[in-house]
């Protein structure tokens, strides 16, 4: 209750706590307001700090992604380069291989002597090797492109990609290996046969008596160019070249021995009956040289000539009666004596082994049998050491 001027104003309690309420409300609003203009600035400095604080957080946390995506990329980079540095090396080894593989082809042997082509079995290896390594290199290109063009879905991870391309170029290599393995032992089989085939030939010429041809062959020349070996040549072509040389000369002694009458006269068992040099003479009792060796067969049987040659001589030649002589070259000539028939002529070539007559007994002869000779320039010398040297080339 309030008392002015002599006037009394009652409040209910209602009024007065609505009053005292309002009053309360009032003073906080003036203290929180004179609060905010009080520290005002530095309410806003420190959201301010807040926020820049923040800010440089998040850039720090930007940057350091940045650069983790940056090593990535160059990492990938990096294996994309050297899985192409491998795959061309894998291309240029692959691409000699199959050189290899020709050259092999070129050396391989005659089909006479049976020998398959060494080259065959490489070259459909190295055209596998080279369908791998072209389909290697477009996926290689694809994987790349993958990782470094975003706009292009990468449906593998270019690690796991590049991981699998680099496996794949591993096998390849492994096969690559394999086949060079194979060519290295291919060409060393090779020399080794030519060179022993070489070694046996010349043998044979050397216990006939006589080495490789001299003379040309009719029908060839040109100007003479050495063969030279280029400074840089590695072991596989200078491996080539010993075998051609050994290919080469294994052609000159075989041309050589094809003319040497190394091939028996008479066909299945030989019956002997003289051999060369000083024997009792059938006609006079007396020792007498025998210039040949005799073989006892039937009248009619088939005699062949030793060697390849040209007949120089076909018709009655005195005590050999019914005789034909065959000139071999180098000086060596063989003579078929006491046939009864002749089935050649003079001027003639004659084959190894082709019918030049029939076992007969015409001229100094005391029955049906072949008076074999073989003369070297001129002299007579002992048959056997040829058809010794025939016997050794059955086994070569």
């Amino acid at each position: 209750m309030l008392a002015c001027a002599g006037r009394q104003v009652r409040f209910g309690p209602v009024v007065f706590w609505t009053v005292v309420g309002t009053l309360m409300i009032m003073a906080s609003w003036s203290i929180v307001t004179a609060t905010y203009f009080a520290f005002h600035d530095e309410v806003i400095a420190g959201l301010i700090a807040r926020q820049a604080d923040l800010q440089v957080a998040y850039e720090d946390r930007l940057a350091e992604m940045r650069a983790r995506v940056d090593r990535i990329i160059t990492r990938q980079l990096v294996d994309s380069e050297q899985v192409g540095q491998k795959l061309d090396l894998v291309l240029r080894r692959q691409s000699v291989l199959e050189q290899r593989a020709s050259a092999l082809s070129s050396l391989s042997e005659p089909s006479a002597t049976g020998s398959a082509r060494p080259g065959a079995r490489h070259s459909s290896a190295a055209e596998a090797a080279a369908t791998s390594s072209k389909s290697s290199r477009s996926k290689a290109g694809r994987d790349r492109q993958t990782f470094l063009d975003p706009r292009v879905p990468a449906i593998v991870s270019p690690g796991v990609a590049n991981a699998e391309l680099d496996g794949k170029l591993t096998r390849l290599e492994n096969a690559l290996d394999r086949i060079e393995q194979r060519q290295t032992a291919s060409l060393n089989r090779m020399e080794e046969s030519y060179e022993t085939k070489v070694r046996k030939v010349r043998s044979v010429l050397v216990d006939i008596g006589v080495g490789p041809a001299k003379r040309a062959e009719a029908g060839v020349g040109g100007p003479y160019v050495p063969v030279k070996l280029p400074v840089n040549a590695d072991q596989f072509e200078r491996q080539v070249h010993r075998i051609l040389f050994a290919r080469t000369q294994l052609d000159r002694l075989n041309k050589t021995l094809a003319i040497m009458p190394i091939r028996r006269p008479v066909s299945g068992e030989i019956d002997m009956s003289s051999t060369f040099g000083t024997r009792i003479d059938p006609f006079l009792g007396r020792p007498a040289f025998h210039t040949g060796i005799d073989f006892r067969g039937d009248i009619g049987e088939a005699i062949r000539a030793t060697g390849t040659g040209t007949v120089v001589s076909a018709g009655w030649s005195g005590g050999y009666g019914r005789m034909v002589e065959i000139d071999h070259g180098h000086g060596l000539t063989t003579r078929y004596g006491h046939l009864s028939n002749i089935v050649v002529q003079v001027g003639q070539s004659v084959k190894i082994g082709q019918v030049v007559g029939r076992m007969g007994s015409s001229g100094r002869s005391t029955g049906p049998h072949l008076h074999y000779e073989t003369r070297v320039d001129g002299d007579a010398v002992d048959p056997q050491r040829f058809l010794r040297a025939g016997a050794r080339m059955g086994s070569l």
